[in-house]
């Protein structure tokens, strides 16, 4: 799979904090649709909270056991972390992680964090497919092909380079993550076996949903990094486990017996479907606030305050629960 991992969890760092403080200043916003740095009023826009539950144990979530589901990791490289070898991947990383987005795996009870680093660069010929529309239609031309009656691996590169071409020279959006120099790269070394429109005989026009497109085949050079895997022994227990889990991803920790009831019932609430409140918000919204050590929201102003995410995502544990929750401004 060439698909670009997305991460679990954003931060701001110091740096960009402190640029936003000097740029302060010069923040607002124009949309006027009520999100964070529009120049509407207080009584525009609303602080609305979400909370879905996520159970009592993050292992279930963040932590795989290849034996019960297919991460989709490079073959052997969980069995070279556990046994100290080495395996080496080229272009695509061995496991789905990076420092913000971490992978952890259990073997025999013993759970193993997961990682890779980058130790050589590789040049490499690839064949990129780009779709340009006929300038004009010759009646000797031969008939195009229907994607869908393309090998499974020219569907996909269709349907990128299709996206691709669509978004050429207007104002359409296209999948970034996968287009790459304005179509569909063949990373796989036996994609020429399985594919027809790398065939020397390949047809030269495909249809993508009425719309015909004249094919384009480049051999292209890539410098393409290799990983090697890389992990560590990181718990024998569940326990053990779970307290690191907390450390890298839970926040505020809530007890219910020391909030109010009102603030106990708009969490409720905030679960069952959300809260909303406009600005100045009551005592119960500032005190879950509080709970959730999110105090920069409470005066109204959170864009002037540097470093802070106005659409933040986190997770916070509530009594024996986790529940991954999340402020978000939005417009009356």
């Amino acid at each position: 799979m060439d698909d670009t991992p997305i991460s679990r969890r954003r931060f701001a760092a110091s740096g960009i904090a402190a640029a936003a403080v000097a740029a302060a200043g010069c923040l607002g916003g124009t949309s006027g649709d009520g999100e964070p740095g529009s120049n509407g009023a207080d009584g525009d826009r609303v602080l609305r909270l979400s909370l879905s539950g996520l159970g009592d144990a993050l292992r279930d979530r963040y932590v795989t056991d290849p034996e019960e589901a297919d991460p989709n990791w490079a073959d052997g490289a969980f069995e070279a972390v556990r046994n100290g070898t080495t395996l080496t991947t080229q272009y695509r990383k061995p496991f789905f992680s990076d420092a913000d987005d971490p992978t952890y795996a259990r073997h025999d009870g013993t759970y193993y964090w997961l990682d890779s680093v980058v130790v050589d660069e590789v040049a490499v010929s690839r064949p990129v497919l780009r779709l340009f529309e006929p300038a004009e239609t010759s009646d000797g031309a031969a008939e195009p092909k229907s994607a869908d009656a393309l090998p499974a691996i020219d569907r996909r590169a269709v349907e990128i380079a299709h996206h691709a071409a669509r978004a050429r020279g207007n104002e359409s959006g296209m999948p970034v993550g996968l287009v790459r120099r304005g179509g569909y790269v063949y990373r796989r070394d036996d994609a020429a076996a399985e594919s027809d429109l790398l065939a020397a005989d390949g047809p030269d026009r495909v249809t993508v949903r009425d719309t015909e497109y004249v094919v384009e085949i480049t051999e292209e050079e890539f410098h393409e990094p290799v990983y090697r895997a890389t992990g560590e022994r990181v718990a024998d227990t569940p326990e053990r486990m779970e307290a690191i889990l907390r450390a890298e991803f839970v926040g505020a920790r809530i007890s219910r017996d020391g909030l109010s009831a009102d603030a106990r019932d708009l969490l409720l609430e905030a679960e069952a479907d959300e809260y909303r409140e406009s600005h100045p918000y009551s005592e119960a919204y500032r005190e879950v606030l509080r709970a959730l050590h999110e105090r920069p929201y409470i005066d109204g102003n959170v864009r002037k305050d540097a470093g802070v995410d106005s659409n933040r995502a986190d997770l916070c544990r509530y009594d024996d629960v986790y529940y991954d929750y999340q402020l978000r401004f939005v417009s009356l």
